[in-house]
C-alpha cells in the first residue's frame, strides 16, 4: 500500500520546480539531438557539372553501377551523397 504525503509547498514553488526539471530535460535533449539533413536530389546535367564530366560519362557510369540512379516519373535524379560517395580518391 501506498503512503501519500503532503509537502508544504506553495503552487509557485511546484511550479518553478516543474520548469527547472523541464529545463534540465531540454538542455539534455539539446546535446543528444541529430536533426536529420534532408535528402538532396541532383539531376543528370547536375552530376556531370559536379564531376567536371559529360552527360554520357554520368550515363555510363549509371550504365556500370558506379553511379545508382533513381528514376521519377520520366526523371533520372541521384542523391548527391551518393554522387559524393562515389568519388574514389587516387593514389599519387
Amino acid at each position: 500500500m501506498q503512503t501519500v504525503q503532503f509537502i508544504s509547498v506553495t503552487p509557485e514553488q511546484l511550479q518553478n520546480a516543474i520548469i527547472e526539471g523541464v529545463k534540465l530535460q531540454l538542455e539534455d535533449f539539446k546535446k543528444h539531438f541529430q536533426p536529420k539533413t534532408p535528402k538532396d536530389y541532383l539531376t543528370r546535367q547536375e552530376v556531370a557539372e559536379l564531376l567536371s564530366v559529360d552527360l554520357s560519362t554520368v550515363h555510363n557510369l549509371s550504365k556500370r553501377g558506379t553511379l545508382q540512379k533513381l528514376q521519377i516519373g520520366g526523371r533520372v535524379l541521384y542523391l548527391r551523397s551518393q554522387v559524393e560517395n562515389s568519388i574514389v580518391k587516387l593514389n599519387s
